[in-house]
């Protein structure tokens, strides 16, 4: 009997926290993974540490607001691995000096506009990915999204609405394909999750954010769930709290 073919795993915003974590949880269960993110710097030390744990891996990169690059990389995944079996969705903050977002009593028309801009890429991505998923009668789509989906976060103005947006267009993506072979879930997070940026960022400004970094989330423990719901497909979502 022939051994069955390889698995790969996509890992749309690739950085040292959550997306690491989700490849190697990935990757010790057989899959091949690609990495994407908007720059190489740091491409050979993940490609490496999953190395060094025995996982096939390589490096793409694209900026996933850029549609064109990101099909573009998916097409090279896809040459270089054969087939994309499992889509994750997570990228991470373009820039983390960016000045404070207006809170949901200010918020303008453009700035629900602008915080969309992270939603776009997901429905053209699984658009790119869906069809040889279903063709197959098999495949996983995770999205990674904010606690402000499920929970009033005035705060975060228009960031609120494009986390519920994404939350929303998974659990619907879920209910649509039950039957189809397809799972798609939801990673509601809330906090810092360790080794990520934005982690590593709040770290390094104690006079700013205070003892912010002191509520955090351990990686692993997300990308150990996430593929339980992948897996078990017993539910749509998880909730992850720091708070």
């Amino acid at each position: 009997m022939s051994a069955a073919p390889r698995k790969t795993a996509v890992v749309i915003g690739a950085g040292p926290g959550l997306g690491l974590s989700v490849a190697h949880r990935f990757g010790r269960e057989g899959y091949a993974v690609a990495l994407v993110s908007r720059s190489d710097a740091r491409h050979a030390r993940y490609v490496g540490s999953l190395a060094a744990a025995g996982v096939e891996a390589a490096a793409f990169v694209a900026d996933v607001r850029d549609h064109h690059r990101a099909l573009t990389a998916l097409d090279a995944i896809v040459e270089r691995f054969g087939t994309i079996d499992v889509l994750y969705y997570g990228p991470g903050a373009a820039d983390l000096d960016a000045a404070p977002l207006p809170p949901i009593t200010g918020i303008t028309p453009e700035d629900v506009r602008e915080a969309m801009e992270a939603v776009y890429p997901a429905v053209a991505l699984v658009g790119k990915v869906l069809p040889g998923m279903v063709e197959r009668g098999e495949g996983g789509l995770l999205f990674a999204g904010g606690l402000s989906a499920v929970m009033p976060m005035p705060a975060l103005g228009s960031l609120a609405i494009s986390s519920a947006a994404l939350r929303n267009y998974a659990l619907t993506l879920n209910a649509a394909l039950t039957d189809q072979g397809v799972y798609a879930g939801s990673l509601i997070i809330g906090g810092l999750i360790e080794r990520g940026d934005i982690h590593a960022h709040v770290m390094s400004r104690p006079e700013l954010f205070g003892d912010a970094g002191i509520r955090t989330l351990d990686p692993d423990t997300i990308a150990d769930t996430a593929w339980d719901l992948y897996t078990k497909r017993d539910r749509p979502e998880a909730t992850f709290s720091a708070f």
